[in-house]
């Protein structure tokens, strides 16, 4: 019989597992096992270490790191209620306390000042009653990014150096100081967001804070509600992506078979007393296909449409052709402009204000975009194109020019769309995905995952 201490762990640990699958953390049966028994073996008393140790046994993806150490923090919680930390008398006196303790890199001074930072300036109270704790706020009325500098100065004036700033220029120590400063303030801010959500647990239900006050990670976060900082981490994920998903697709390419060879199949049959027993195969026609990618450059879908190319322009070594068309409500070839962009590069924004995007209006218009794209560019499409088209199928209740994507589906080797809406969105207002997805296939593409599914198992090569 289990221990009432180990019955305790191990309702925490699956209530850990909900949360995290919530979060869209895939976790299985044998994980939570490994993480109990290594959370048995090491004890309650270092919560880091235990912390590591869970991490070990439950995550397989380095990215997902970030939203379980969140709700590790809410589950497995340093102490219930506040913390007998000093309190500061202002902010003035806080942010004094945040340089001292950057500048000596004090890991446990950092982490009082967290949760004095949110004694002080976190306190919100809601309409029922109930006070909670802001980490956004506590931040912004601190403004820990303006102990940088100050804490810099009395770092290396410890160390007995000075700033190259004023010899010819900054040096390279210099360079370092300020990204490793920046590094620790990021730290703290994170210690903050913990404060404040183990403290509103005693006020609400430990799994509303995890529902509602732990955001998913990058790779589960919409395309269409990322905020700039979110699609600046996206970005950063497209070249380590791009690698990943060509060897996934050359590994496809290479372990695809052509047809039974009868011939040779029964010749081997021979053998075995005519049982085909190992049937022959045709040797099968390698071949990269071409790729036209036709986007929406239009509104928040800009975002999604602009990532998506960036990632297939990227894997362009798998394809023999890669070719980029934008549209808003006029269409036009973008294959040179992708290759020049910068990765933080806002295309939706340049294409609403260039006129070859915005012939009919600056508002998505799909019918006036396809028929331009079947006049101007119908030579580009064969028998060995693949055609990727991008949009929330939306068409502001104008001609959704079905019989255009007709012809495009019936002259391509293949079509498939990506749409960055939620399922159930579809067919709802001015969306006709329906209409759309009787053609083509019709993928919903909201996040990181969905979009490396589909090139990983479905974009034909």
């Amino acid at each position: 019989m289990p221990s009432t201490a180990e019955s305790a762990l191990g309702d925490r640990l699956v209530e850990l597992t909900t949360s995290l699958r919530d979060h869209g953390i895939r976790v299985g049966t044998s994980e939570v096992a490994d993480a109990a028994r290594i959370a048995t073996a090491l004890g309650l008393d270092d919560r880091i270490r235990l912390r590591g140790g869970v991490a070990a046994a439950m995550l397989r993806r380095a990215g997902d790191r970030e939203v379980f150490d969140r709700l590790f923090d809410l589950y497995f919680p340093a102490a219930p209620g506040r913390r007998t930390v000093a309190r500061a008398e202002s902010v003035d006196e806080l942010r004094d306390q945040l340089v001292q303790a950057l500048a000596d890199n004090d890991a446990q001074g950092l982490e009082d000042l967290a949760a004095a930072a949110v004694d002080l300036l976190g306190e919100v109270a809601n309409g029922d009653e109930q006070q909670g704790y802001s980490s956004a706020q506590t931040i912004s009325r601190l403004q820990p990014q303006r102990a940088i500098a100050a804490a810099r100065q009395q770092s290396r004036g410890a160390r007995g150096e000075h700033s190259g700033s004023g010899q010819g220029g900054e040096q390279l120590s210099d360079r370092f100081d300020r990204e490793e400063m920046r590094a620790r303030v990021a730290a703290f801010r994170r210690r903050i967001e913990a404060e404040a959500l183990r403290r509103n647990t005693q006020v609400r239900s430990r799994e509303r804070v995890a529902r509602f006050g732990v955001g998913s990670g990058i790779e589960q976060r919409d395309f269409l509600s990322a905020g700039t900082k979110d699609l600046d981490e996206l970005r950063r994920h497209i070249d380590p992506l791009a690698r990943k998903l060509a060897a996934r697709m050359s590994a496809r390419r290479a372990a695809g078979r052509g047809e039974i060879d009868v011939r040779r199949t029964l010749r081997r049959s021979l053998s075995t007393g005519g049982v085909p027993i190992d049937p022959a195969y045709r040797e099968r026609r390698r071949h990269r296909p071409d790729l036209i990618v036709l986007a929406d450059l239009s509104g928040s879908v800009g975002a999604f449409s602009t990532f998506t190319m960036l990632l297939m322009q990227a894997l362009h070594a798998q394809f023999r052709k890669v070719r980029a068309y934008g549209f808003v409500s006029s269409t036009a070839e973008i294959t040179d402009v992708l290759k020049d962009a910068e990765p933080g590069a806002p295309l939706g924004i340049w294409a609403r204000r260039t006129r070859e995007f915005t012939a009919h209006g600056t508002s998505s218009s799909y019918g006036t975009a396809f028929r331009g794209f079947v006049r101007s560019e119908w030579e580009s499409i064969g028998p060995r194109s693949t055609v990727l088209i991008l949009g929330d199928a939306r068409t502001n209740y104008g001609d959704p020019g079905v019989a255009h994507v007709a012809a495009i589906a019936a002259r391509a080797r293949h079509v498939a769309w990506l749409n960055p809406e939620p399922a159930r969105m579809w067919d709802t207002g001015d969306s006709v995905a329906a209409a759309y997805g009787a053609i083509v296939d019709m993928h919903e593409c909201r996040n990181l995952d969905q979009l490396r599914a589909f090139v990983a198992r479905v974009l034909p090569v």
